[in-house]
């Protein structure tokens, strides 16, 4: 058990697995995993730890997805991507800028491996993965089987897709196909995007509106250590975000297609005055609220404790009741996070 996991999640928590291995290729992927399921592990697939908690030490091994390339071609309409998951999502971003091909600006500076970005289905600034995915490859874990899922079989939701759940233990994404159409639409919904000119912006500029305002509100998980985002934006009732609006008018929200409303979370708990809020070494970051960052050794505890509290605090006062957006990894594999803060 002394396989240190820190350098392997940005939040900085000191925990250990029992292995540590770094695999290039699905086939070495699927042999490790299929070793410690022969010595009866729990096996945790990783990209670069950038939406995990770990609340105890790992049992098992931890596989860290290194499945690198990127291939493009292209027809009449658009740019077709291939991309290993071990590549960092980032990096890709500036990639298909650099080739002139846009689509993925409102996504820069998210961090994480692009075969994370399916999981999660992330989403930034008005634009979500399921806009631009075209496939995702996985492999059979048991099997070593190839499988190809359409964007409509990934089943992506806010936050959600097929991968966390009955695909979470089963197989996993070895590779991303992206469509990225030639007709470019900027997405300029939120934030500083919304004071640029639909008619003359660049995607260059759509980048680096994005850049500065992640870079200004969000803490360098170098200095301190975060998994971005903790909360999900709660999806309300129609019914229940008018009872928030009537009492605080100047909500932000967001109509969504099926009638229900987006909150945003971060504006919830900076309205219960949380940030800089600290238990033991977690606090709530004072430039954006939405961020629970490891300020002076926190333990998991500590952040689990603060998560619980803020829930609490939001909950109490607006009736609405946050979701973690992290994942929770515990000495087998992942468990429930809103039962862990509840």
């Amino acid at each position: 058990m002394n396989h240190s996991l820190k350098p392997w999640n940005t939040f900085g928590i000191d925990r250990c697995a029992q292995d540590i291995v770094c695999v290039e290729n699905a086939h070495q992927l699927q042999q490790t995993w299929r070793q410690a399921t022969e010595n009866q592990q729990p096996v945790l697939i990783l990209g670069e730890g950038s939406n995990v908690l770990f609340l105890e030490d790992y049992s098992g091994t931890v596989i860290v997805n290194r499945i690198k390339g990127i291939t493009v071609q292209e027809d009449v309409d658009a740019w077709h991507l291939h991309v290993g998951a071990g590549e960092n999502w980032h990096k890709l971003v500036q990639f298909t800028l650099e080739k002139n091909i846009p689509g993925l600006e409102n996504l820069a500076l998210i961090p994480g491996c692009a075969g994370s970005a399916p999981i999660q289905n992330i989403g930034a600034y008005g634009v979500e993965l399921k806009q631009v995915c075209e496939y995702v490859d996985c492999i059979e874990l048991a099997t070593g089987k190839s499988l190809r899922l359409s964007a409509q079989e990934c089943r992506f939701g806010y936050r959600d897709s097929i991968f966390k759940h009955e695909y979470q233990d089963r197989y996993a994404i070895v590779a991303v196909g992206l469509r990225l159409a030639k007709a470019w639409q900027p997405v300029l919904t939120y934030g500083d995007l919304t004071r640029l000119d639909p008619q003359s912006v660049t995607p260059q500029q759509v980048f680096d509106s994005v850049c500065h305002m992640r870079m200004s509100k969000l803490p360098d998980p170098k200095v301190n250590g975060n998994a971005g985002s903790f909360f999900k934006n709660p999806v309300v009732s129609a019914e229940q975000a008018r009872t928030v609006l009537d009492l605080f008018p100047t909500a932000p929200h967001y109509p969504q297609a099926d009638g229900s409303m987006k909150l945003a979370a971060g504006w919830l708990i900076d309205q219960c005055q949380l940030k800089g809020k600290q238990i033991g070494g977690a606090a709530v970051h004072r430039q954006q609220a939405l961020v629970l960052i490891n300020e002076n050794q926190a333990t998991s505890d500590d952040v689990v404790a603060l998560a619980h509290y803020v829930r609490q605090q939001v909950g109490e006062k607006f009736n609405v009741w946050l979701e973690p957006e992290v994942r929770f990894i515990g000495s087998t594999g992942e468990v429930d996070a809103v039962e862990k803060i509840a």
